[in-house]
């Protein structure tokens, strides 16, 4: 199932540059990927969640502001960092699952809009693994191809959706969420985590049928 997937490497160039957000690339690896409405989320929600995020590294020794927390975490005790994931990361995926906003995504021609961007370049600019369209979020796996930087194709996906999905709604502005949030995978344990996350995301939020639209990878070429 994983075998089209590279992990990430500390034996690789690795390239880190920061908005809100750092963002490591490393070519041809895979990533967890998610990016949300820009509606998605209060503001002060937002950033109570982050003092909480920079409350815990500091805790733990690890400087927030340094550009590889990431790779510093990772080198936590297997018990520290799945404390961070089930403390910290849930409760950002909590809020988002709360759907707070419009959450237009619910409307099936709208999730299918994002569903057939995502799947356009797959074989040629990447290898597209699970994904799941959320009724105000998407997360996806992806394992890019060389000289495709995650930043870059982030923006192409939700540059084309949100023309698509303004069109659709016959209105203009900001659809998306500037940053989007990326993650190298580490392993194949990881890989197999995220893909879990993404299938049960939709029970999570106690969404029903056709209120999200989800992707399987079935190994094929």
């Amino acid at each position: 199932m994983v075998a089209p997937f590279e992990f990430f490497d500390r034996d690789d160039d690795l390239e880190i540059t920061r908005q809100h957000l750092p963002h490591w690339d490393q070519p041809g690896k895979t990533y967890f990927v998610t990016f949300r409405t820009a509606d998605s989320m209060p503001a002060h929600v937002l950033r109570q969640w982050h003092q909480r995020r920079r409350d815990w590294l500091c805790r733990h020794h690890i400087n927030p502001d340094r550009d590889d927390w990431e790779d510093r975490l990772a080198q936590l005790p297997e018990r520290f960092q799945r404390q961070f994931h089930e403390t910290i990361s849930r409760e950002y995926h909590r809020h988002l699952d709360d759907c707070h906003g419009e959450c237009v995504l619910r409307q099936p021609d709208l999730a299918k809009s994002v569903a057939d961007s995502l799947h356009f370049f797959d074989a040629e600019h990447y290898r597209l693994g699970d994904f799941i369209v959320m009724p105000n979020h998407v997360h996806l796996l992806v394992g890019l191809f060389p000289g495709i930087k995650i930043k870059a194709q982030c923006r192409s996906w939700k540059r084309y959706t949100a023309g698509e999905i303004n069109k659709k709604l016959r209105r203009s502005g900001r659809f998306w969420q500037v940053e989007s949030f990326d993650h190298i995978v580490r392993s194949v344990d990881q890989f197999e985590r995220l893909r879990r996350y993404i299938a049960g995301n939709p029970q999570k939020a106690g969404l029903r049928e056709g209120e999200y639209l989800l992707y399987r990878f079935d190994g094929s070429p």
